[in-house]
Order: C-alpha cells, then sequence, then structure tokens
C-alpha cells in the first residue's frame, strides 16, 4: 500500500502538481503510518507562523518589488559608470556590480536579467564587446547578489536551519556577513576575466568626469544610503533584522513614491498584492516542509543517510566535492526556493556530521544555485535570456560557458576555504 501512495505522489509531481501539496501529502502519509495524530501539521504551520525572523521575508520582498518596478536599475548604471566606466572592462565591471546589487534588493535573477538587460546588453555591444560576449555576462550576472544582503534565500535559509535546531547559533545576521566576501570574490574573478578575454578590443575607456560623477550622485542621492543604512543599523545592533526590513520597505516606499514619483499610488495595491502572493507562496511550503522535516526526523532519515555517505564517504573533503556537483543539478532542475526548502532539512545534520560549519554550508549552497540558474540544459536563465534577447537556447548555452567556468572556480574557493565565509563571524 505505502508503495502505491508513493508511486501516486510521483505521478502527481511529474504532471505538475502544486509542490506544497506534494510535500503535505508526503509528510501526511508519513505521520499516518507511524501513527502520530495529523494535527502535527497543524501545529507545524503556527511554529512558523510564530517565528519572529520571518516578518522580515514580506517587508523585504515588497522592498525589491517596489525597487524592480521603479527607475532604480537606470539610476543605479548611471552612478556606477560614472565611477568605474573608465576602468579598463569597466562598462563589464559596472555590469556585475549592478546586477548584484538589484538582485540583492529583488531576491529575483530573472528579474535581473529582464530588467537590466534591456539597459546593459546593448550598452556593452554599443561599447565594443562582443555580442557573445554581452550575452554571457548578462545572463550570469542575473544570479549574482544572493550571497549580499538583504537576500530572501540567505533569510530563508536561516529560518529553516534555526528551526532545525542545529546545536549551534545560525542567525540571519551572521548569515548576512558570510555572504559578502564570497559575493566579492565571484564579482572579482570575473571582472578579472571580462578583462582578461577583451585585452585585444580596442574597447574605448571613458574619461573620468568629477561633473558627471556628482551629478549622477545628486540624481540618486536618495538611493545611496539605502545599503549604508541597512548594513550599520543591523551590524550596530541598531535594529533586529526584521526592524530593518520596515525600516527599509518604508524608506524605499517613501522615496519611490513620494521623492521620485515613479510609482502612482494607484499602483500600489498590484504591486502589494504581486510581492505578497510570492510570499504566501513561500510561507505555504515552508510551513508544510517543516512538518515533513519533522516527519523525517522522527523516522532517522538524516542518520540513516548519514550511515549510507559513511559508507561510500571517509572525509569532509570528497563529501564537499559530492555535495557541489549534487547542488549544482539540483540548482539547474529546481527554483532556489524550493530547492532550500526541501533539501536544506536532509544535507544539514549530514554535513554537520561531517564538520561543516552551518553558516558555511548556507553560503555553499547559495554560491552551488547560483551557478545551477544557468547551468544547461535547463538552468532557467538561459530560458529567460534566451526569451528576453531573442536568442537560440544553444546560443545562449555557448555564451554562458566561460563565466560559468570562472564562477564554478569562486565556488571551489569557498568551499575549501571556509575562512573565507567565517573570517568575520568567529
Amino acid at each position: 500500500m505505502i508503495y502505491l501512495l508513493i508511486a501516486i505522489l510521483i505521478l502527481f509531481a511529474l504532471l505538475g502538481a502544486p509542490l506544497f501539496s506534494i510535500i503535505i501529502a508526503a509528510a501526511m502519509m508519513g505521520f499516518y503510518c507511524g501513527g502520530i495524530d495529523l494535527s502535527v501539521m497543524a501545529i507545524e504551520l503556527y511554529r512558523i507562523a510564530d517565528t519572529p525572523i520571518l516578518l522580515a521575508l514580506p517587508l523585504f520582498t515588497f522592498t525589491g518589488y517596489i525597487l524592480s518596478e521603479s527607475n532604480t536599475s537606470k539610476r543605479l548604471v548611471r552612478l556606477t559608470q560614472a565611477f568605474f566606466g573608465w576602468m579598463p572592462g569597466g562598462l563589464a565591471i559596472v555590469a556585475f556590480i549592478v546586477c548584484a546589487l538589484f538582485t540583492a534588493f529583488t531576491g529575483a535573477s530573472g528579474v535581473t536579467i529582464v530588467a537590466m538587460g534591456a539597459l546593459l546588453y546593448p550598452a556593452l555591444k554599443q561599447a565594443g564587446y562582443k555580442d557573445k560576449f554581452s550575452l554571457g555576462l548578462v545572463t550570469t550576472s542575473g544570479s549574482l547578489g544572493l550571497l549580499l544582503p538583504p537576500s530572501l534565500p540567505l533569510i530563508l535559509y536561516g529560518v529553516i536551519a534555526q528551526q532545525m535546531g542545529a546545536g549551534k547559533e545560525i542567525s540571519i545576521e551572521k548569515l548576512f556577513i558570510a555572504g559578502i566576501l564570497p559575493a566579492l570574490l565571484m564579482i572579482l574573478l570575473l571582472s578579472l576575466w571580462s578583462i582578461w578575454a577583451n585585452r585585444k578590443n580596442r574597447i574605448p575607456l571613458m574619461s573620468f568626469s568629477l561633473q558627471k560623477a556628482f551629478s549622477t550622485v545628486r540624481e540618486s542621492i536618495w538611493e545611496i544610503p539605502l545599503p549604508f543604512f541597512l548594513f550599520i543599523g543591523i551590524y550596530s545592533g541598531f535594529f533586529a533584522v526584521s526592524e530593518a526590513a520596515a525600516v527599509t520597505a518604508m524608506y524605499v516606499l517613501i522615496v519611490e513614491v513620494f521623492i521620485y514619483k515613479e510609482i502612482r499610488l494607484s499602483q500600489l495595491a498590484a504591486i502589494i498584492r504581486e510581492s505578497m502572493v510570492m510570499v504566501g507562496g513561500i510561507l505555504l511550503i515552508l510551513g508544510v516542509s517543516l512538518g515533513f522535516t519533522n516527519f523525517l526526523i522522527d523516522a532517522e532519515v538524516p542518520m540513516k543517510l548519514f550511515e549510507i555517505c559513511q559508507t561510500f564517504v571517509s572525509s569532509k573533503l570528497v563529501f564537499l566535492i559530492l555535495l557541489n556537483i549534487f547542488l549544482l543539478i539540483l540548482g539547474a532542475m529546481l527554483d532556489i526556493f524550493s530547492a532550500i526548502i526541501i533539501m536544506v532539512p536532509l544535507m544539514l545534520p549530514i554535513a554537520l556530521k561531517y564538520g561543516v560549519d552551518p553558516v558555511h554550508l548556507g553560503i555553499i549552497f547559495l554560491a552551488n544555485m547560483q551557478i545551477g540558474y544557468f547551468t544547461p540544459p535547463v538552468g532557467m536563465n538561459l530560458f529567460i535570456a534566451g526569451y528576453r534577447f531573442n536568442k537560440p537556447i544553444i546560443e545562449i548555452y555557448k555564451a554562458t560557458i566561460p563565466f560559468m567556468l570562472v564562477l564554478l572556480l569562486a565556488v571551489l574557493i569557498i568551499t575549501y576555504c571556509p575562512w573565507l565565509s567565517l573570517v568575520f563571524i568567529t
């Protein structure tokens, strides 16, 4: 009977049933077979609703939607170009920085490709960069920033890790700090690669103009303080993460609606609805997943998986190699939120047994997911870029491979040099 039910669940999943329904059905089936009252599912939904840090999720999501609907992306491009355009490979470096910051605040790499691609792709080609290079840069840059605060995936990983009770403090603040150096490493390596790849192209450099720099600063004067008071507020202890999220959302709302006036009051209802639909989906999946996690723990599934791993994997080094391979494949198949919710409860206990710090594991997880977005053949960003720029998917594959190899090098450094993630939190 149990095997028939499992087969039915797999069939429904293949037919496209909503993820939360598959998870909750699997959890209820497990608890029922174990003779446990199904009211435990309702208890889990209440427990996740009672988590204080969860307040940050809808607030940061709303902030990201507001920024994506305004002209923030255009101002950000002009600002960074004024300050970095004079460097060799300056426009490419501008693209990496802008995309990373935009993705960090919006939490969605697809949105970055659509919003920033329209600005950066023609600008790169006009500046003298080859079409293939420009296409690969914009496609891969879409997922940069997932390691930078206030990244929603970082918050979600922290919430799940806290609920797992890993035996070690896993605060959102620590995750925010831990992601900064790895993100900067990725941007640095991509920038160096861009300079090297275009060394033979005679791309004219922009001359630095103090007047233009001052003009772009004045144009973006209300948005420049945003990351600074977010960082200073959280790390000085003046704000908790949820309080910082509320302040950021209010600040962005006032700036974009009442100061820049780029978003009309009549648009707010639609923006709020769209952002909260996304949050509602995440919370529903998160709630039922925690119920499923409890079933897995009761059934000692993580322990059994660890015993199997020990049979074939004897060292932490080999475990991390296999973990990276698995996460790259997973990232190409699942969106980042589903991957975090489904896999972290299974992976975290096993990683802890191999001596992997839970904060470091979160950075490894998201760094791999970041690459998974454009890993052939089914990485989501590949198809978004193909549709956005009207290019054959094979052409997108070829354009992204050099950037993917550079980021794989960054992931290896992040994985095997844990101090890069932990140096400021230990």
